[in-house]
């Protein structure tokens, strides 16, 4: 999630994550940044590609977690994906079901570190600039990757955003938490700072996605 060129919004001055009020707040302007609301059909297309090569060959069972107003979970459903998406904040749920109505996709309202989501598994999941406000990213990993079907992958967007005071999460940290899960994942990185189409600008900041499952998967 990010409105402007140092820090995704949600988080204060002193870089804390955002509450659950602020994101129930947030939804009625949510899709106004470009890479949120993807109404620029330039960067709808750019996200829509990247997603192809991040995903499983459709059909799959995706979980979007943090899902927001499901932008990409309505990319992933129009490329032939069966979606669920889960996010604490009902406003955002409530957007995101409006904007998929008559696609193969779920919402339910619950936390992205332990979504509600019984014993279902999944082919993916799809994780963009959530992990890096949880109190411990460690943990949510350990969880998701217990989400995974047989041969799924997490799909992780984060980044590093700002020049001083930076938040977020720095991929060589993330390959890190990702080898102590001990799960022989392969791992591949993907640099999203110098695509500016993702973001309807030009951005310096480190930005990312880390695609991890079991060789050959990925």
């Amino acid at each position: 999630m990010t409105t402007d060129a140092a820090a995704p919004p949600g988080p204060p001055a002193d870089g804390r994550p955002g509450s659950a009020a602020y994101w129930q707040a947030a939804a009625a302007t949510f899709d106004d940044a470009p890479d949120h609301g993807l109404r620029d059909p330039a960067v709808r297309a750019a996200w829509a590609a990247r997603l192809r090569g991040w995903l499983p060959t459709p059909p799959a069972a995706l979980l979007d977690l943090g899902c927001g107003t499901g932008s990409l979970a309505l990319l992933a459903a129009e490329a032939g994906h069966r979606v669920l998406g889960v996010d604490h904040a009902p406003a955002m749920i409530a957007r995101a079901r409006t904007k998929l109505a008559g696609h193969d996709a779920r919402f339910l309202p619950g936390d992205a570190a332990l979504p509600p989501v019984g014993e279902e598994r999944f082919d993916a999941v799809l994780v963009r600039h959530v992990l890096w406000a949880l109190p411990d990213p460690g943990a949510a990993l350990r969880h998701w990757s217990g989400l995974l079907a047989p041969g799924g992958r997490l799909v992780l967007v984060e980044g590093r955003w700002g020049e001083s005071g930076a938040v977020g999460i720095a991929a060589r940290e993330l390959r890190a938490w990702i080898r102590a899960l001990d799960h022989g994942f392969r791992v591949r990185v993907e640099d999203l700072s110098g695509d500016p189409l993702l973001w309807g600008r030009e951005v310096s900041d480190e930005r990312y996605a880390l695609i991890a499952g079991v060789p050959g998967a990925v």
